[in-house]
């Protein structure tokens, strides 16, 4: 199989193939959420300086995001939460299950796994895979650990068209390469490394220790002055 440079869509520019920009599908599961706490409290309207203090996100963008879905709110009320909701939930495809698989039973796929979550929030992990025998039979929260060489049976089998990718660096590479030939198309990716996949298949990174080290990078320049007066003693 022929890897091509990565193409992830959900984190370039734009995304003019799925009709709205890239920046604003990424905020959207923020305010699918901030209106179902809305929703939960009793509220059945909302402003956008509501979402905005809400989401962390400005006022200007969160009008300038629902914008695209065609909701301009209405003046001196604001949004209608329900209807809000439902038109955020079919744009980001939360009106359906999606099935995920999740690769690597080590301590931050067994945590992943057990977390129920997920299903609240349209994604349901149908099974937990990984390479060591050894595992395999294990309980991890309502799943049973089976082993890897069943991935494509399991991908077919269940309809997986996500995956989680929770293995350690140097096998998540091959990992891809298997999802992506049993008809994966889009990958969260824990493992510290980049993915190489073909044309048409979505990743999402997420390294948190990549993400406390720019944490690191803006606590040293902020400064230690207690810390630096004892050095000049």
């Amino acid at each position: 199989m022929t890897i091509l440079p990565r193409r992830s869509r959900l984190t370039g520019a734009s995304s003019s193939d799925r009709g709205l920009p890239n920046a604003t599908v990424a905020r959207l599961p923020l305010y699918l959420r901030a209106l179902t706490q809305l929703r939960s409290q009793g509220s059945q309207t909302c402003s956008s300086d509501q979402l905005a203090e809400s989401t962390g996100v400005s006022s200007a963008n969160v009008r300038k995001d629902l914008s695209h879905l065609g909701s301009h709110g209405t003046r001196g009320v604001g949004y209608d939460v329900d209807h809000l909701r439902a038109e955020i939930a079919q744009a980001i495809g939360q009106t359906q299950d999606w099935n995920v698989v999740l690769v690597g039973a080590g301590n931050l796929g067994t945590a992943l796994a057990a977390y129920p979550g997920f299903t609240s929030r349209g994604s349901r992990i149908v099974a937990v895979v990984d390479a060591d025998p050894a595992r395999v039979g294990e309980q991890v929260g309502d799943l049973s650990i089976e082993s890897i060489d069943q991935l494509e049976t399991i991908i077919t089998e269940r309809s997986v068209s996500i995956a989680i990718v929770a293995t350690p660096g140097q096998a998540a590479q091959d990992v891809a390469d298997q999802l992506v030939g049993a008809g994966v198309t889009s990958i969260l990716n824990l493992a510290p490394v980049a993915l190489r996949v073909p044309e048409g298949v979505d990743v999402r990174q997420v390294d948190v220790a990549a993400e406390l080290q720019i944490l690191a990078y803006h606590e040293q320049r902020k400064g230690h002055p207690r810390e630096e007066a004892e050095v000049s003693r």
